[in-house]
């Protein structure tokens, strides 16, 4: 039997499903590993205490707990995902912080927001992801005030992450079926092309649009790293259907693979990304 796997065209099928689950199982080692990414990006947002921010693609919520925090008592930051189980983590969170922070199960391509509702826009991650870039960006200018700011991280291309694709090229002689990326479409890298963030933007109401190359050290404990490939990723949506007889045999290839990365009780990589900021045109 066949078994068929939500792809990166369908994203409300990959994050709503095991994808979801397994990002909120392991949200603490994931809010570390990405701790650099989430500093970069509340550490530049302007927008005044008592402002109004969006966090799209928020995940479990770390970034919208901390732009809350940022905000203030008179604050609100609203945080929107299409996975269902990690807002309800990402909604526990903020209760637990008593942040001014809500959430929304939903696409931020066609959520009915408010118009000029938002102060800022906001993302770590998670604008990589829509079937037509162009439409969602211009849906959030909408939902953005006159003059707000978006200011979100993305990642360069996989040939300058390597770390991130490391799994699947190992895996991929001994695993076939391993479903190829698509360049082209949404996913991961698909704002590798910063000229294509730009032309994007600028189609869809924001000017003022500055893109920045940053590299950022990112670190994760070695006792986890055959948890974050076997789990997480292409490779971990697929081995758990793999037979038992080759399953052993691709964790080996893989984790061999991943050496150059280990530093002792540490696995080290660089986080290649575009820090990208714009502004709401009037």
């Amino acid at each position: 039997m066949e078994i068929k796997h939500p792809t990166e065209d369908d994203q409300p099928g990959r994050w709503g499903g095991r994808a979801g689950h397994v990002w909120v199982a392991k949200q603490e080692l994931l809010d570390g590993l990405l701790k650099p990414l989430e500093e970069l990006l509340v550490e530049g947002l302007t927008t005044a205490a008592g402002g109004r921010v969006l966090d799209v693609g928020c995940g479990t919520g770390s970034t919208t707990v901390a732009v809350a925090r940022r905000l203030g008592p008179e604050g609100r930051c609203v945080g929107v995902d299409i996975s269902e189980p990690m807002i309800g983590a990402a909604r526990d969170r903020a209760a637990e912080a008593g942040v001014p922070a809500s959430f929304v199960v939903a696409d931020a391509a066609d959520h009915p927001f408010e118009p000029a509702t938002f102060d800022a826009v906001v993302s770590r991650l998670g604008v990589m992801f829509f079937d037509d870039s162009v439409r969602a960006f211009t849906h959030l200018r909408r939902a953005a005030r006159d003059g707000a700011g978006l200011r979100f991280v993305a990642w360069r291309g996989p040939e300058e992450n390597p770390f991130m694709t490391t799994a699947e090229r190992a895996a991929a002689p001994l695993v076939p079926q391993l479903p190829a990326r698509r360049p082209d479409g949404p996913g991961q890298f698909a704002f590798a092309d910063a000229d294509v963030v730009r032309g994007v933007l600028a189609e869809s109401g924001w000017g003022e649009i500055g893109i920045e190359p940053v590299e950022l050290p990112c670190v994760l404990p070695t006792s986890e790293l055959v948890g974050y490939f076997t789990e997480l990723g292409p490779l971990g949506m697929l081995l758990p259907d793999l037979d038992e007889e080759i399953r052993p045999r691709v964790v080996e290839t893989v984790r061999a693979a991943f050496e150059p990365f280990v530093h002792g009780p540490e696995v080290r990589f660089t986080a290649a990304c575009w820090v990208v900021d714009a502004r709401a045109a009037g």
